[in-house]
């Protein structure tokens, strides 16, 4: 089997969480709103330690940050599109021109990454760093969490 066909059936096997209620917002319009990007494409810092892999834990990424390193370490990842434009899984500078334009309120002033290839992810992230993360972006104002699922 090749690695993406063995990944998919792994993958296929993994219990998903069920949830009683969903806790539902109503986000204010898109020129008012602050958008922060979180991304599960484990990128981070160059002077940031690196995921690994059973680190459930997030990265802070400031907006002006232009040292992205990625820390997806699946074989099955095609890093072309990230080395030829990092925006392709962390969008920010098309989220700025949409600021400059006025299509958006104004860039979170600090991102999130998490590194999405994890076997228990799901319990840790929602019991643990999911919350914190969540604070933090609350405490920067945050309205709408852009989600780049990698």
């Amino acid at each position: 089997m090749s690695g993406d066909v063995e990944m998919r059936a792994y993958a296929s096997g993994l219990p998903a969480p069920e949830f009683d209620s969903t806790a539902w917002q109503v986000p204010p319009a898109l020129a008012d709103a602050t958008v922060a990007i979180v991304t599960t494409a484990a990128i981070h810092t160059a002077h940031d330690s690196g995921f690994t892999g059973t680190d459930t834990g997030f990265r802070v990424i400031p907006t002006g940050a232009r040292d992205l390193m990625l820390g997806h370490w699946s074989p099955n990842f095609d890093r072309a599109g990230f080395a030829l434009d990092p925006n392709v899984v962390f969008p920010v500078d098309r989220l700025s021109e949409l600021a400059a334009r006025g299509e958006l309120g104004r860039v979170a002033p600090r991102h999130l990454a998490f590194a999405g290839n994890q076997e228990d992810t799901v319990s840790r992230v929602r019991l643990d760093s999911g919350p914190a993360a969540a604070e933090l972006l609350r405490g920067d104002g945050v309205d709408i969490a852009l989600l780049t699922p990698v």
